[in-house]
This record gives C-alpha cells, structure tokens and sequence, in this order.
C-alpha cells in the first residue's frame, strides 16, 4: 500500500478555516493520505491473477491463485513466487498465461519438498499459455524484435542480463495454439540472459514445446519433460546456452521431437541428456545450419536418433566428441534417470525394461521382467542375446520400424519350455502391427554371398552350410508382417542363409500380415511348427533353401490368405515331413513357382479349393509327394494329420 504525505499549499488557508487539526510538535498541518490500492494488486491480495503487474509483488504460498487471464510483469517489476505456491490457471488457451518483459524479472523460490506449481485444473495439453519471459540479450532477430507470442518485445546487447530466477517449478497443460505457426510452450525464453539462473523445471503435458529458447544466453539445469506434444526442447536464433542434466519421457504417440535445433548454430551445449520413448519418433532433429554440443546422450525407443531436417553437415553436432553418426541409436547407460526427479508430481510411470539398439557383447534377459520393444534391436556381428524360458517381449505396434534382428555372425538363445515359452507379441497381437524377429546366417544361397536383404539391408551368404546362428526352442510370435512397401514385408521369422548348426524346435507364428516363416537359402531345419492364420504364406522360401521341416501344423480360419506353402526360384529339394494343413475358407494349398519344388511325406490337406498350384508351369516331377509326383487332382487327405493337441504352449501371449 503506498502512502503520499502532501503538504498543503495554496489551500492551507482554506483547510484551515474549514478544518479543525489536532497538531502535535509542528505549526504546520498536514494530512497524510492513502491511495486506493490498485485493482490488480486488489485482485492479488484476493487469490486473482490478471492484468499488468505495475509494482514488486510477493505471492503468499498459503493462497492458491487463480490465472484468469493474462498476467503480466512490466519492465522494472519484479514477482515473487515463494516454495509451495499454487498458481491454478484456467482453461482459457491463449488468453491465459504469465509473461515477463524485457526488463522485468520473476523468483520463484521452490524447493524440492515444496515446488511452485503453475497447472490448470486437469493438467491437459493446450488449457493454458505457459509462461513466457522477455529477455535484454543477444538474439539474430535483433534489437527490440517482436515475439510470436503476445507481440512482446525482446532482444538487446547485454548477454549477462538477469531475468530473476526459477527453482522447483512445475508446470502442466501448457502450449495453447495461436494459429498454424505460433503456439505458446510450458517454457517460452527470448533473449533472456546469462544472469537469469533456470534449475529443476518440470514441463508436463503441453501441447507444444517443453522449453523453447528464441536466441540468448541463459542456461539450465535438472529439466524434465514429459509428454510435451512438439518438441521437449527448441531453439532458434542463435540460442548458445547449456542445459546440464535432463530427462524426458514420451509415451503418447505423434509428437514431434526430443530436440529440435533451428538457423544459426551457436553452438549450446548439453550435458546428460537422457530421453525414453515407449511411442518411437525422432530422437534429434536439426534444422538448416543448425547444431550443439552433446555429451552424456542416452536415447531408448525412438525410431530415428539424429535427422538433419535440411542436410546441414552432421559436423555441426558433437556427439560425445565425434560428429553425429544417424546410424547409431545412442543407448548408451543413463547418466540421468526418472528417480532423480522425485520431487516432480508426474502420475506416467516410466519403463526401465525397454529393448532397443544394439547388442555387441552376451547379454541375457531376466523372465521375471515385462520388456518393451519400441524400436529395432540388432544382434551384431559376435554379439549374442539369451532369452530364458518364459520371458515375454511386448513390440510396440510400429510397424516396420519395431524388429529383433540378428547379423551375420551374431546369436541369439532362446531357451522356452513347453510351460514356460518364450512370447513376441504387440499388445494386441494384430497382423502387421510390428517386424518379427530376422536371422541373417554364413549359409550358402542362390543369391551369392553377403547378399544384401529386402528388409533392414541386413548382409547375408557365404559358405559354410553348417554355420549356426544359435537356437530356438518354444518361441511364440503374434502380430508380425509390416510391410515395408508393395513387394517387401517382414515375416514372423526370416530365415537369410542361416546354416545347419542353428537348432529351431517348438516355434508358433500368429496373425502375420505376410508370412509365417520364411527361408532365403541356408541349410538350417526346424521341428514342431505351429502356423496360424498369416496373410500370405505360410511357409515361404527361395534362394535354394535345402533344409527340412518336420511336424508343421498350419490352420487358416480368415479368407484372403495367400497360400500354405510357397516354394520359389531354383529347386535344391528341401524336405517336409508330416505336413498337416487345415483351411475353413478355402484358397490355395502348396504353390510352386518357376522350378521350385520340395519332397513331402505323410500329408494332410483339408478344406482347399486348390491344393497343388504349378503358377509357372513348372514340372510336377519337382514335387514328390509320398514317393510320387505331385498331382493337381489328387485328394491329399491320405496321411496322419499332425497331432497338436499337446502343444499348449503354441498360443501363449503377453
């Protein structure tokens, strides 16, 4: 409350003829007078946040105050915000918000046993306009430029200026959109300086950035961001700030990216940077000229880690002091994790059990772990993965941009039991929601050595028949067969030249958008093979394969599948003994194409409308059924069928 003491002039003489004073140690009257407090401060002291902020003001932590409206500290005036304020802001877009201008400053005092919390009431992306502060240092848009946000004015020559200081701030259901171009972030930053001081901010659930830097020099620390729906950190215009020490989260699907650097690179730098995907996505993205410095980088399930949105040189971005490299994922050990954040009110629960990258040494899974596959995971050349019975693998349904592969020279060791298999499975077990696992071996091929795959441009072949590739037993797959375009697609299991050493038994493929399993050459063989319901075949191979099959049980129940069997290319005789196929919709059974063909004893066909296709008219000597050449009119229900009433691991799921 201001208080004016005026001194009467002209109209003493008056006052005193009509006035009657009481005065004590003075011969001069005076009158001390109190001005009405200002409507703002007067909704202030009332827990109403709205107007122009005209002089300091100290929030009390014991009110919770309610964001109406704009609310906007002025040049010269300083907020304070003390440790355990709530400041609740309404649903209002983007006529809700907080700013600071050019020359103002805020302090907030959280601490970690009592953040400041600036929210609306249901937290959700796109309530309310965040908070916006104007800074007086170097920017590329210049002198006093105008934001995109509020027409605010920002930007100076003085890099050391100080916008105040923010500590334990969190902030939910920011980033109100003012049109296709310009939306406000949890945390808009222009031009602010180096004296501003920025630790331990969370920004969750905004519908556009999590922090944005427009140019300037300040720096922050401890951030974590989750779920921001654009990108968790942005900055443009020159921005060569450090941020030290962040982790961000993304579990819903569509937002744009973890970073997205823009125009002149100024070169900021980050220091443990942490970000986790359980939704894929773009890990860092760098516009025109654009760059920064990283070190401590750990990223888990995006499906793209570094794009250079305009080709810039991918020197502009040091990555633990080499230039970015797209083709490394980046798993590196977190430096920093969600449990360091304990203070931050977040009710996502973040998943420590996610499978992506690489593997280059021996590493074994735990079966009492729930795992996550939300991106590719290669086995490497000398690498080698061990799965132990019953552990499950939930794939992410993304396409052909979630696989397990295994390179040439690479293992992989599942060890299921009949009661404890070994599950693959997205969440929903959709045909194409996700890659299936693909096996690339030292086998010969037609297609030659290190021949190079239709999916994953994996490199496959060689010379060694009895190569192997490890072992399979008691592996359930559903939910397999992206397709990666109109003749390439994966399968449940892909088979590239894998060798005879490799031990497959007990493996069931469900609800594959292509085929169930597929071999491209190799000498490996497999036993007890349960195939349910894949869209095109069944079971697949080309490129010479000569293994065998023994007990394969196929069952088709939805039309429009493609065929039980399709044999291809050159005919090196591979072999299946005890063959049961069993279909409710008719179609095709056993498809040989060009010179393809096979040897088959003890068969069973039941339900086809064609059970013997030569689609190129190749010989029916090539196929040997029961010791006799196949025949298109023969009734293939002469053998046993397939007894699968034992397998009840075959239709195990998550």
């Amino acid at each position: 409350m201001k208080k004016s003491v005026f001194k009467i002039l002209n109209i003493v003489a008056f006052s005193i003829a009509t006035l009657s004073f009481t005065n004590c140690g003075s011969d001069e009257p005076s009158i001390i007078i109190e001005e009405p407090t200002s409507e703002v401060i007067g909704n202030l002291n009332s827990g109403v946040m709205s107007g122009n902020l005209e002089e300091d003001f100290t929030l009390s932590s014991s009110t919770i105050y309610n964001l109406s409206s704009s609310f906007i500290v002025q040049s010269g005036v300083t907020l304070t915000i003390p440790a355990g304020t709530r400041i609740q802001a309404a649903n209002g877009g983007t006529n809700v918000y907080i700013a600071v201008l050019k020359g103002g400053k805020i302090d907030i005092q959280g601490t970690s046993s009592n953040p400041v919390f600036m929210t609306s009431a249901s937290g959700n992306p796109g309530d309310w306009g965040g908070l916006t502060i104007c800074g007086d240092a170097t920017t590329t848009a210049g002198v006093d430029a105008e934001a995109e946000v509020g027409g605010f004015i920002y930007g100076g020559t003085n890099d050391t200026d100080n916008s105040g200081s923010i500590n334990y701030l969190i902030i939910k259901g920011t980033g109100a959109q003012i049109n296709a171009d310009s939306q406000y972030n949890g945390v808009s930053l222009y031009a602010v300086g180096s004296g501003t001081t920025i630790s331990n901010v969370a920004v969750i659930n905004g519908s556009d950035d999590g922090f944005e830097f427009f140019g300037g020099t300040v720096s922050a620390s401890n951030l974590y961001l989750e779920n921001n729906e654009d990108d968790s950190i942005d900055w443009t215009e020159g921005w060569s700030g450090t941020v030290d020490n962040a982790y961000i989260s993304h579990t819903v699907s569509g937002f744009s990216t973890v970073f997205e650097g823009d125009k002149q690179n100024n070169n900021p730098k980050f220091n443990n940077i942490t970000a986790v995907s359980t939704v894929g996505g773009t890990a860092l993205q760098f516009k025109l000229q654009s760059g920064g410095t990283i070190t401590g980088l750990s990223l888990t399930g995006y499906d793209v880690s570094i794009d250079m949105k305009d080709d810039g040189p991918l020197t502009n971005v040091l990555i633990d002091g080499v230039a970015a490299n797209p083709l490394l994922s980046y798993t590196n050990a977190p430096s920093v994790t969600a449990s360091d954040f304990t203070w931050v009110n977040s009710s996502v629960s973040i998943p420590t059990s996610i499978l992506q990258g690489t593997v280059t040494g021996t590493v074994t899974l735990d079966a009492s772990v729930s795992y996550k596959l939300n991106s590719s995971y290669i086995v490497q050349d000398g690498g080698e993965l061990v799965i132990p019975a019953g552990t499950k693998i939930e794939a992410r349904n993304g396409g052909t941009g979630v696989y397990i592969a295994v390179l040439k020279g690479g293992k992989i060791d599942i060890q299921g039991t009949a009661t404890n298999p070994v599950v693959f499975s997205s969440a929903a077990g959709t045909a194409g929601d996700w890659g299936g696992l693909t096996i690339c071996g030292d086998a010969t091929t037609t297609a030659g050595e290190d021949a190079e795959a239709e999916v994953g441009g994996f490199i496959y072949g060689g010379t060694n028949n009895a190569d192997s590739s490890g072992s399979i037993k008691y592996l359930v797959i559903k939910g397999t067969g992206a397709q990666i375009n109109a003749d390439s697609q994966y399968n449940g299991i892909s088979f590239y030249a894998v060798g005879s050493g490799t031990t497959i038994e007990n493996i069931s493929v469900i609800n594959g958008a292509d085929d169930g399993v597929e071999f491209f050459g190799g000498t490996v063989s497999a036993s007890n093979i349960y195939l349910e319901n894949n869209e095109d075949d069944s079971v697949d191979w080309t490129e010479g394969w000569n293994g065998t099959l023994t007990n394969t049980y196929i069952s088709h129940t939805v039309s429009g599948f493609s065929t039980a069997f399709e044999g291809d290319k050159d005919n090196l005789n591979p072999k299946f003994v005890n063959l049961t196929a069993i279909s409710t919709v008719g179609g095709t059974g056993l498809q040989f194409k060009k010179n393809s063909g096979g040897t088959i004893t003890n068969i069973w066909l039941e339900g086809y409308d064609l059970d013997i296709d030569m689609v190129d008219g190749g010989s029916l000597d090539n196929v040997i059924i029961d010791d006799v050449s196949a025949s298109t009119t023969a009734d293939y229900k002469t053998g046993t069928k397939v007894d699968v009433s034992t397998w009840s691991w075959k239709s195990a799921g998550l």
